[in-house]
């Protein structure tokens, strides 16, 4: 098995809708994002996954629809008054947290059709969420 991994940043701004904490207000964080992919075997070339493939296809997904933009609850009565005045809004189904983040990235991945593995998503760099789905094991 070969594995392949490419990490990239972005900036955001979130919080977490009712919180009982500081992520309960409004604030923002570069994040550190890896994916990770997984082949059997290699092309022609000898690689397994290009990594140029991997930019121009999550990466700049990624950097289309979350950097520099608020993602927030898409319960969050915020939501709603931020877009009325005109910032650049982002709504997910539930709070926006690491593994959230790592999730929703590790989906988006699968849609594109990369054979991906798992996602790891820092929120600041002492902070880290993973996201790798149980695959069913042979007895």
């Amino acid at each position: 098995m070969y594995e392949v991994s490419r990490e990239f940043e972005f900036s955001y701004t979130h919080r977490l809708w009712r919180y009982d904490g500081k992520c309960g207000n409004l604030h923002g964080h570069n994040g550190v994002v890896r994916v990770t992919l997984a082949q059997e075997s290699l092309d022609e070339s000898g690689l397994s996954v290009d990594f140029h493939q991997m930019k121009h296809t999550i990466e700049s997904w990624v950097e289309e629809n979350w950097d520099h933009k608020t993602i927030l609850n898409s319960a969050d009565p915020l939501l709603p008054i931020l877009v009325k005045a005109g910032v650049d809004c982002v709504s997910v189904d539930s709070n926006p947290t690491s593994e959230r983040f790592a999730t929703l990235i590790y989906n988006q991945a699968q849609k594109m059709g990369l054979p991906v593995k798992s996602v790891d998503f820092w929120e600041t760099s002492k902070c880290m969420a993973r996201y790798c789905p149980n695959k069913k094991r042979s007895r």
